[in-house]
């Protein structure tokens, strides 16, 4: 089963930089995308519904051209969820679980405290709030696969500048102490941690300056999985090749 993550920072930019033909040879079972930046009514043209794919978009309804995930699986679900029960933070399109049998896969896009204190504090809320929920999660003898950006890095190796980042957002000591808290505390497993232990790599690199080209980059796109899927875990990648976003598709392999 080949699962695959990606933050496209606008899907119709990143269909314009080839990442629907791109998918189609890599036979992924289910995509998650983040930041999809439309509206479901926008993405009319068949290549937003990739052949033999079921697709399930989340729109932002709070604020259009903003936010968005998706999901598009090979087999169809048999539940689609798109509400967590805070309204805020499901009305910037940030959630969607697809449901086969007992796996769950969850496309997330976290908050970014980037632009200002008044979201940094919206993202402390929702770490708080989604907490209780990823421990339901756990208690429910589901398979999860919890898809996407999380806007943290979690340690040294998951972004070039540690010492300089400390005081941004998305390298905050209190950001990674949670990241601390679900997979040393509650088990949940970062799957790329689980098979590359010490590998340096990221998945998002800044547009300003030469960032991506001399790889000054943060890891910070995720497949967080219940301890059930550990050892189904099998291979696991980060598509540099081409570029479809500021961000690169994270992919991996289960036993099925």
């Amino acid at each position: 089963m080949r699962i695959i993550s990606l933050n496209a920072n606008g899907i119709r930019s990143a269909a314009s930089k080839g990442v629907f033909d791109w998918l189609r040879t890599q036979d992924a079972d289910v995509v998650c995308l983040q930041e999809t930046k439309a509206q479901e009514n926008q993405l009319s043209d068949p290549m937003f519904r990739p052949d033999g794919h079921h697709c399930f978009y989340r729109d932002a309804s709070s604020k259009k051209g903003y936010s968005g995930v998706a999901i598009y699986a090979k087999r169809e679900p048999d539940q689609v969820l798109t509400e967590l029960g805070w309204v805020e933070f499901d009305n910037e399109g940030r959630y969607i679980e697809a449901r086969f049998g007992n796996l769950s896969v969850v496309s997330l896009y976290f908050p970014s405290g980037s632009s200002g204190d008044e979201r940094q504090q919206f993202k402390f809320k929702a770490m708080e709030w989604i907490t209780p929920i990823f421990d339901q999660w756990l208690k429910s003898g589901r398979d999860y696969v919890i898809c996407g950006d999380w806007n943290i890095v979690h340690t040294k190796n998951d972004i070039k500048n540690w010492a300089s980042n400390q005081k941004n957002s998305g390298c905050l000591p209190q950001e990674r102490a949670w990241l601390d808290l679900l997979f040393q505390q509650r088990g949940w497993v970062d799957s790329f941690r689980a098979i590359k232990p010490e590998a340096v790599e990221y998945t998002w690199w800044s547009n300003r300056g030469q960032a991506r080209a001399n790889n000054v980059g943060w890891r910070i796109d995720y497949q967080v999985c219940t301890p059930s899927l550990r050892e189904r875990m099998q291979a696991c990648s980060i598509y540099r090749d081409q570029r479809f976003s500021d961000h690169a598709p994270y992919i991996v392999d289960y036993a099925d």
